[in-house]
C-alpha cells in the first residue's frame, strides 16, 4: 500500500520536472511527461513499475481528459462549421485510417475481413485519425490567422475531425475487443448509446441548467458534472460496450453550453493538471516496452510516422482543394490537421487495454506526437510568410 505514494511521489516530480522542461523548449508538456515516464519505468530506471492502483488513476486521468475536451467543445461553432469543415473532417479521418491499415498490411500480412489480425490492422489506422490542434492555434494565433477563413475551417474541422474519431475508435474497439461481436452489433450498440444519450443528456442540461441559476459558480455545480461525466463513462463501458472515453466526451458536449461550463472547466483541469492527467500521461512511458523493439518494428515506427503525417495532409488537403481552396491554402489546411497529441496517445491505451495492439507499438505513437509537435509550427509559419492566405477574412462573430 505504501510503495504507491512512494511511486506516486516519483511520477508527480518527474512528471512536472520534464513537463516544464519540454515547454521550455517550445514542445508539448504531455511529451515531457511521457518522457518522464520512459524515464522512470522498465525501459530505463525501472523505478517505478504498473500496477492496479496507478492503472485506476490513470484511467480517471482519461476519463476527465476526454471530459474537459467536450466542455471546451463551441457547440455553435461546431454546428454552424458548415460542409467545408465537414468535408474536411470526414476526408481526413478517411484516408489515414485505409492508409494505417494498408501500412500495417504491408509489414504483416493481409487477413481476412472480420479477423483479429484485420481489426489490429484497422485499429492502426485508427490511431492515425487522431487529430489535435492545440499546436496549430497557438500557431495561427501568433501569425494573426486564427479569426480568418482558413484558421476557422481549421480549428472546426478539427473539432468534427474528433467526433469521428471517437465513433471510428467505439466501433473498432466494439468489433475487434471479442471474437463474438459484429459490426452490425456494434453499430447497434452504438446508435443506442447516442440515442441514450440524447434523452437523457437533455433531461440533465435542463436540471442543470436550473440548478445554475440557482447556484452559480459554486462547487455543487461542478460535483454534479463531474458526477455525471463518471456516470456516462460507466453507462458507456458496461451497458452498451463502448469505451468510458466516449461516455464521458458525451457528457461534457451535454453541459458545454450551461452558462457556468466555463468555470466547470477550470475546476476539473486543476484537479486533473495536478494528479490525474500526470499519472495517466507518465503511465504511457511505463507502459512502453522496448525490449522488444526489434529491427522490423523500428521499421514500422518511422513508416508509421511518415504514413500519418501525409496522410492527414493529403486527405484535408484534397477536401479542401475540392471546397475550392487555392493549392497553397489546401496545404496549409493539410499542415494544420497533421498535428497528433493526447487523443492519439488515449486511443492506442485503449487498444492496449483491450489486446488490440502491443505495448511496443506506444514508441511509434510517441514519435509521432513529437516530430508533429516539432514540424507542424515551423511548416504553418512558413507556408504563411511565403505565401500569404488568398481569403483571410475575419469571420463576423455571432
Amino acid at each position: 500500500m505504501y510503495n504507491f505514494f512512494k511511486d506516486l511521489a516519483i511520477i508527480l516530480i518527474t512528471a512536472k520536472l520534464f513537463g516544464l522542461a519540454a515547454r521550455r523548449f517550445k514542445a508539448p508538456q504531455v511529451v515531457g511527461e511521457i518522457i518522464a515516464g520512459l524515464l522512470i519505468g522498465p525501459c530505463l530506471l525501472n523505478w517505478v513499475q504498473i500496477n492496479d492502483s496507478i492503472t485506476t488513476f490513470a484511467e480517471i486521468g482519461v476519463v476527465l481528459l476526454m471530459f474537459s475536451t467536450g466542455l471546451g467543445t463551441n457547440l455553435k461553432q461546431l454546428i454552424k462549421a458548415g460542409p467545408i469543415a465537414t468535408l474536411v473532417a470526414c476526408v481526413g479521418v478517411f484516408v489515414p485510417l485505409v492508409c494505417g491499415t494498408l501500412l500495417y498490411g504491408a509489414f504483416y500480412g493481409f487477413d481476412a475481413v472480420g479477423s483479429q489480425e484485420f481489426y489490429r490492422a484497422l485499429f492502426i489506422g485508427t490511431i492515425m485519425t487522431a487529430t489535435s490542434v492545440s499546436i496549430t492555434v497557438a500557431t495561427l494565433q501568433e501569425l494573426g490567422e486564427l479569426k480568418g477563413f482558413l484558421g476557422t475551417t481549421i480549428v472546426s474541422a478539427a473539432v468534427i475531425d474528433d467526433v469521428i474519431g471517437i465513433v471510428v475508435l467505439t466501433c473498432v474497439l466494439g468489433a475487434g475487443g471479442s471474437s463474438d461481436s459484429s459490426i452490425l452489433k456494434v453499430l447497434l450498440s452504438t446508435v443506442l448509446f447516442f440515442a441514450v444519450a440524447i434523452v437523457v443528456g437533455l433531461i440533465w442540461y435542463r436540471l442543470m441548467s436550473w440548478l445554475d441559476k440557482r447556484n452559480p459558480h459554486t462547487q455543487r455545480i461542478t460535483i454534479a458534472s463531474l458526477g455525471f461525466c463518471f456516470a456516462m463513462a460507466y453507462i458507456a463501458e458496461v451497458f452498451f460496450g463502448i469505451a468510458d472515453i466516449t461516455g464521458a466526451y458525451i457528457a461534457g458536449i451535454v453541459l458545454c453550453n450551461i452558462h457556468d461550463a466555463p468555470y466547470v472547466e477550470r475546476r476539473v483541469d486543476i484537479s486533473n493538471y495536478l494528479m490525474f492527467s500526470p499519472v495517466f500521461f507518465a503511465s504511457i512511458g511505463l507502459k512502453t516496452n522496448i525490449s522488444g523493439l526489434t529491427p522490423e518494428i523500428a521499421l514500422f515506427c518511422v513508416c508509421f510516422v511518415l504514413v500519418a503525417l501525409a496522410s492527414k495532409i493529403v486527405g484535408c488537403g484534397l477536401a479542401a482543394k475540392i471546397c475550392r481552396f487555392g493549392w497553397m491554402d489546401s496545404l496549409k489546411v493539410g499542415v494544420g490537421m497533421m498535428t497528433r497529441g493526447e487523443v492519439a496517445l488515449i486511443v492506442a491505451q485503449k487498444g492496449l487495454a483491450v489486446g488490440m495492439v502491443d505495448s511496443v507499438y506506444f514508441t511509434a505513437v510517441i514519435l509521432l506526437i513529437i516530430v508533429s509537435s516539432v514540424i507542424t509550427p515551423l511548416a504553418l509559419k512558413t507556408l504563411f510568410v511565403r505565401f500569404p492566405t488568398s481569403d483571410s477574412r475575419a469571420l463576423k462573430q455571432e
